[in-house]
């Protein structure tokens, strides 16, 4: 029998395609020469006359799936850098450690390799986790903060209060690391807001074996370092103006989460509600968030005396 034609790897080919023509190079940086290497996505040509901009990605294939739709608004005002974190893509390290520290000193360490001494960033889920930590621990390269549905203000004792769908980590493994169609659906039934249910199930296996196995303990590893002894009383107040986007409906990391976030940041961050969207936004969702993005980024720093008298926006 014929095997199910595989559309993650010629979209990944496209994707390649894509970045390249939009003016985006693939680097790879060895860090330090120990045993850490890095994949980004960065300029072809530097251009001095604009501001820098970083994606982080979340849990994914790379960064190059995640944010393809977002280069291609932000190519034409930004210095783009596009990073894999350790264990997506092409980076990868023989180190144990698995905390988002330090994969925010190994994306510092790429950024400090190209030139770029300030930027703003901007963070999704898993990856908001590593762009507030690169915010902490390097205050003087993060200009900007851009948050998306990260739960970073979650305290290990969260899940056992009944915060989560998930009662123990095993379980919340088994539905973001997906091994079978079966674990896909249910992925997809958590992550969006009245998803579509009708991707094939030869799709879903094609995505699952092209992302492979081969970093499913380092990921787990990951998961369980986000949660592990987490407590607010340990989460930095990083003083960079701050935009925390949240989904409505994040099943994932609960609303409540982004609230407890933006009183964390007493004043310096604002908070923007994206109505009927879950954790994973769809197409519409996405254009709204590009636009609030864009306003936070282009516009002049945000003062924190302006950033207090900003009120919750919910969009409508």
């Amino acid at each position: 029998m014929a095997e199910c034609f595989s559309f993650s790897g010629t979209y990944d080919r496209w994707l390649r395609f894509s970045y390249s023509w939009m003016g985006l190079k693939s680097t790879t940086t060895d860090l330090s020469g120990d045993g850490t290497v890095m994949h980004c996505w960065v300029p072809k040509t530097y251009r001095p006359n604009k501001p820098n901009l970083l994606l982080v990605h979340g849990l994914g294939a790379s960064g190059m799936w995640q944010w393809n739709a977002f280069v291609s608004r932000f190519i034409e005002r930004f210095n783009v850098y596009v990073p894999d974190l350790l264990f997506f893509g092409d980076s990868y390290t023989n180190r144990p450690e698995r905390t988002e520290q330090f994969q925010a000193q190994c994306v510092a360490g790429v950024l400090k390799a190209e030139g770029v001494r300030k930027t703003a960033v901007v963070g999704a889920s898993y990856g908001g986790f590593v762009a507030y930590s690169l915010a902490a621990q390097f205050p003087e390269m993060v200009e900007k903060l851009v948050l998306w549905g990260a739960g970073v203000c979650m305290e290990e004792k969260d899940m056992e209060d009944g915060m989560f769908q998930v009662k123990s980590m095993d379980e919340a493994v088994s539905i973001m690391l997906p091994q079978t169609p079966e674990k896909m659906k249910e992925l997809i039934k958590v992550v969006f807001y009245k998803p579509v249910m009708t991707i094939p199930t030869c799709f879903m296996q094609d995505f699952i074996d092209f992302m492979g196995t081969e970093h499913l303990q380092e990921w787990t590893g990951l998961l369980n370092a986000l949660h592990k002894d987490r407590k607010m009383s340990n989460l930095p107040k990083i003083t960079q103006p701050t935009l925390i986007i949240w989904g409505e409906y994040d099943r994932l990391f609960p609303m409540e989460l982004g609230h407890r976030l933006k009183r964390h940041l007493e004043g310096t961050a604002q908070l923007v509600v994206i109505k009927d969207c879950g954790h994973a936004p769809n197409g519409r969702d996405m254009k709204e968030i590009y636009e609030h993005m864009k306003s936070f980024l282009v516009d002049p720093l945000l003062s924190p005396k302006k950033a207090n008298q900003t009120k919750d926006q919910k969009v409508h």
